[in-house]
C-alpha cells in the first residue's frame, strides 16, 4: 500500500524485523528432524549462519572453528589481519582506547597499507587448518587484489560495500569494477552485497552473483542510516530480494541464495529473516560476544575507520559464552542470543516447517507489539526479553 507523503512524493510502507511475527500452521514437527542446511556455490552448510567480515568478529581461528561447526566465517581482506603481521596488539589497542580517542585511533590504524603477502598468508592459513577460506573485500579491493585472491586458493569471495549495484558512474579516468567479468573470471563463487531492492537483486543475479546479501544500515555498530539517511527495514528488504531470487529461478533455472545481513541479534530475528525469504543470515555482534572473538567483547563495522566519513562506531557487546554455546548451545542466557541453531530448529518445528524452503513459506503478520505484549515484569526486572 502506498501513502501520500506530500504533494510531490508517494511512499511505500516498509517493515522491520521487530514489527512482524510468525504464525503456526496446521501441523508441528519434531525439531530434531528439521533440516537447516543450505548451499552457497558448491559448499553445503548445516547452519544457515555466516559470521560478518568484521575485525572484531572473524580472524583465521574463528573462520576455521565456524567452518568445523557447519557455519561460515568471512575474513575482511581490508582489515587489521592484512595490514599487520601480528594484529593482536592492534586489536588490544582498539578495545582499550576511550570513546573520545576512538575515531582518530581507528583512522590511524587503518591507514597502514594492505600487504598482498598477508592476504595470501591469511587465506592459506584458513585452508591449511581445515577451514573454508571465505574472504571479503570492497569493489576497490576486488580490482586491486583479485589475482592474489584467486592464486591464494580462496574458496568464496564476498564483494561488499554499503550499497552495491551493477551500474556505477565513476570519475573520469578511474577504473570501475565490471561485476559480470569478475563473477565469470575470478574462478570462485562471488557473493555480492549489499542491496535492498528487487531490481538491484535481480540485476546482481543476472551479473553472475552466487549469493546476494541484503541489508543497508541495520547492523548493531553501523551508523549509515543516521549519517546517510539510506536504508530499507530488513523484513521488507529481504522479502523484495527473495522475490527477485524466485523470479530469477523461473527465468534461468538457477537458485541464488539470499543472505539477510545486519540487525540480526536473536534466534527469533534469524527465524523471521528466513520466513521473509532468506536462505541464511550474516551476523556480527552475536558472534563478537563469544570468548573466541578477536574483538574481546567489542564490535565495530567495516566503514568505522573511514578517513573522511565514518559510518560505524565501536560498541561494547561483552563476552557471554563460548562460540559453541552461542551457535549450538546449551544456552546459558535467557534472552535468545544463545543456541541460535536450537532456536531455528525449534521455531521450524513449532511452525511445521521441515526445511528452510518450507520455513520461507510460513505465514507472517504485522505485529508491532510482539516484543512488548505481556512482558511488563521482564522489562521492569530486566530479564529475558526485557534486557
Amino acid at each position: 500500500m502506498n501513502f501520500q507523503l506530500g504533494r510531490t512524493k508517494t511512499v511505500r510502507r516498509a517493515y522491520g524485523i521487530d514489527e512482524i511475527a510468525l504464525v503456526p500452521g496446521n501441523r508441528t514437527v519434531d525439531p530434531e528432524i528439521t533440516k537447516t542446511n543450505w548451499k552457497i556455490g558448491s559448499f553445503e552448510r548445516d547452519i544457515p549462519i555466516i559470521a560478518s567480515a568484521m575485525d572484531g568478529v572473524v580472524d583465521v581461528n574463528m573462520a576455521v572453528e565456524l567452518s568445523k561447526m557447519g557455519a561460515l566465517g568471512v575474513l575482511n581482506l581490508e582489515g587489521v589481519q592484512t595490514r599487520y603481521e601480528n594484529p593482536k596488539p592492534v586489536l588490544d589497542k582498539i578495545t582499550e582506547t576511550g570513546k573520545e580517542d576512538f575515531v582518530h585511533l581507528m583512522q590511524e590504524i587503518y591507514s597502514q597499507p594492505i600487504k598482498e603477502e598477508l592476504i595470501k598468508k591469511r587465506i592459506q592459513e584458513i585452508s591449511q587448518k581445515g577451514g573454508i577460506a571465505a574472504v571479503s573485500g570492497t569493489p576497490l579491493a576486488a580490482i586491486k587484489y583479485r589475482e592474489v585472491i584467486k592464486d591464494s586458493g580462496a574458496d568464496l569471495f564476498f564483494l561488499q560495500a554499503t550499497v552495491v549495484s551493477t551500474e556505477h558512474i565513476g570519475k573520469e579516468g578511474n577504473q570501475n569494477l565490471d561485476l559480470s567479468e569478475l563473477c565469470k573470471n575470478i574462478g570462485i563463487p562471488v557473493a555480492v552485497g549489499n542491496c535492498v531492492t528487487y531490481e538491484v537483486a535481480l540485476n546482481l543475479m543476472r551479473a553472475g552473483a552466487s549469493a546476494v546479501m541484503v541489508g543497508i544500515g541495520p547492523g548493531a555498530a553501523c551508523t549509515s542510516r543516521g549519517v546517510l539517511g539510506v536504508g530499507v527495514p530488513q523484513a521488507t528488504a529481504i522479502s523484495d530480494c527473495a522475490a527477485a531470487r524466485n523470479d530469477f529461478m523461473k527465468e534461468t533455472g538457477k537458485y541464488i541464495p539470499i543472505i539477510g545481513d545486519g540487525g540480526i541479534i536473536t534466534g527469533g530475528d534469524i527465524c523471521k529473516c528466513i520466513a521473509c525469504g532468506a536462505d541464511a543470515v550474516m551476523i556480527g555482534s552475536p558472534i563478537a560476544r563469544s570468548k573466541e572473538a578477536p574483538g574481546k567483547g567489542f564490535h565495530w563495522g567495516m566503514a568505522t575507520p573511514s578517513p573522511v566519513l565514518p559510518r560505524g562506531t565501536r560498541i561494547k557487546v561483552g563476552t557471554t559464552g563460548s562460540l559453541k554455546s552461542i551457535l549450538q548451545g546449551p544456552a546459558v542466557l535467557d534472552d535468545g542470543t544463545h543456541n541460535l541453531l536450537g532456536a531455528i530448529k525449534t521455531s521450524m518445528g513449532t511452525l511445521g516447517a521441515l526445511d528452510i524452503k518450507e520455513m520461507q513459506r510460513v505465514e507472517v503478520v504485522v505485529a508491532p507489539s510482539l516484543l512488548t505484549e505481556g512482558k511488563v515484569y521482564q522489562k521492569a526486572q530486566r530479564l529475558g526479553m526485557g534486557k
